[in-house]
C-alpha cells in the first residue's frame, strides 16, 4: 500500500489534514484537485512532491487510491462524474453519507469505502496535531479493504470502529453531542457568564479546565461514577434555584436546563448517590411552569 499513489479530490481542512498525515507516514501523496484551486495550492505547499491537477478526473487517472474529501452533498455528484477503473480504491470521509454514494465507482469496478476521523476539522494544523489517538469510523463492503482502511488509520496513529451498513447517519449524529453540540452548550454557558460581566475569554478560561476535569473523571471511572453536581448529590433546593435563575435569564435557557437535567437523573441513580424518592422530587421541580419575567 505505501507504493500506491494517493490522490485527493477536495482540499479543505479534512483533505489537507489527511494528506499531510499520510505523507508523514510514508505514503506517496501524489496529486490533488479542488474546485476553485486555492485549497489544492495550500495542500501542495504542505505536502512535498504533490502536484495540483486540472480536474478530478486527472487525479483519478494519476492515482490508485483516491480520497473524496469534498462536502457531503457533493460526494455522489463528484463520484458520478469520474470514469473509474478496477485498480481504484475510492474512499469518502463523510460520517453521515452511506458508501452507496460511491455506486458509480463500484459499478466501474473500483473498491469503495468510508473513512471518517472523529475530529474537529477547522484548522488543519490543529487537527493534524490532535490526530494521534483519534478514532476513525471505517466501512467497506469487502473485508480485505476494511482491513486496509484499519491499517491506514493505524499508520497515522488512529484507532478504528466499524460502522455497520446503513448506520452511518445515526453514528454521525451521535458524535455531534461531543462535537458541535458541545460547542453550542459552551456558547450557552459563555452567554450566561457575559450577563454578569465576564468576557468570553474569562468564561472559557474558567470552564475549559472544568471540562478537562470532567473528561478525566469519566475516563478514570465511568459515565455514572464520573458525574458530580447537584442532581448526583440529590440537592433538590439547588436544582430549584437553578431553574428559577435560568427561567429568569430566558425561557429558552430554562427549557434547555430542564431537558439536560432530566437526562442526568438516570446517571445519578446509577451512581447510587441519588435515591428514587429524591429523583422524583427533582422531576417534580423540573415540571414546574416557568415564571414569566416582570
Amino acid at each position: 500500500m505505501p507504493s500506491a499513489k494517493f490522490g485527493f479530490i477536495g482540499c479543505g481542512s479534512v483533505g489537507r489534514t489527511l494528506a499531510q498525515a499520510f505523507s508523514r507516514a510514508g505514503y506517496q501523496v501524489a496529486a490533488a484537485w479542488s474546485r476553485g484551486g486555492e485549497g489544492a495550492v495550500q495542500m501542495r505547499q504542505e505536502v512535498e512532491g504533490l502536484r495540483t491537477l486540472a480536474s478530478a478526473q486527472d487525479v483519478a487517472d494519476a492515482c490508485d487510491f483516491v480520497w473524496l474529501t469534498v462536502s457531503d452533498d457533493a460526494i455522489a455528484c463528484v463520484a458520478d462524474g469520474i470514469a473509474w477503473q478496477s485498480h481504484h480504491k475510492v474512499v469518502h470521509c463523510s460520517g453521515a453519507t452511506d458508501i452507496e454514494a460511491l455506486a458509480k465507482a463500484k459499478s466501474d469496478g473500483a473498491t469503495i469505502g468510508g473513512f471518517h476521523p472523529l475530529q474537529m476539522f477547522t484548522d488543519p494544523a490543529v487537527a493534524l496535531r490532535g490526530l494521534p489517538g483519534v478514532t476513525v469510523g471505517v466501512e467497506a463492503a469487502e473485508p480485505a479493504f476494511l482491513e486496509t482502511l484499519k491499517r491506514l488509520a493505524g499508520d497515522i496513529g488512529c484507532t478504528t470502529v466499524e460502522v455497520p451498513r446503513g448506520q452511518r447517519a445515526i453514528y454521525h449524529a451521535s458524535v455531534y453531542y461531543v462535537g458541535p453540540f458541545f460547542i453550542a452548550l459552551l456558547s450557552e454557558a459563555v452567554s450566561i457568564w457575559k450577563s454578569f460581566g465576564a468576557s468570553e475569554r474569562d468564561a472559557l478560561n474558567a470552564l475549559l479546565p472544568l471540562l478537562a476535569g470532567t473528561t478525566s473523571a469519566v475516563t478514570s471511572s465511568s459515565l455514572a461514577k464520573g458525574m458530580g453536581g447537584c442532581v448526583a448529590r440529590g440537592d433538590v433546593g439547588t436544582v430549584r434555584r437553578h431553574i428559577a435563575a435560568m427561567d429568569l435569564f430566558s425561557p429558552n435557557a430554562g427549557e434547555l436546563y430542564r431537558s439536560l437535567t432530566e437526562r442526568t437523573i438516570p446517571l445519578g441513580l446509577a451512581r447510587a448517590s441519588l435515591t428514587t424518592s429524591v429523583a422524583d422530587q427533582i422531576r417534580q421541580a423540573l415540571s414546574t411552569a416557568p415564571t414569566a419575567k416582570g
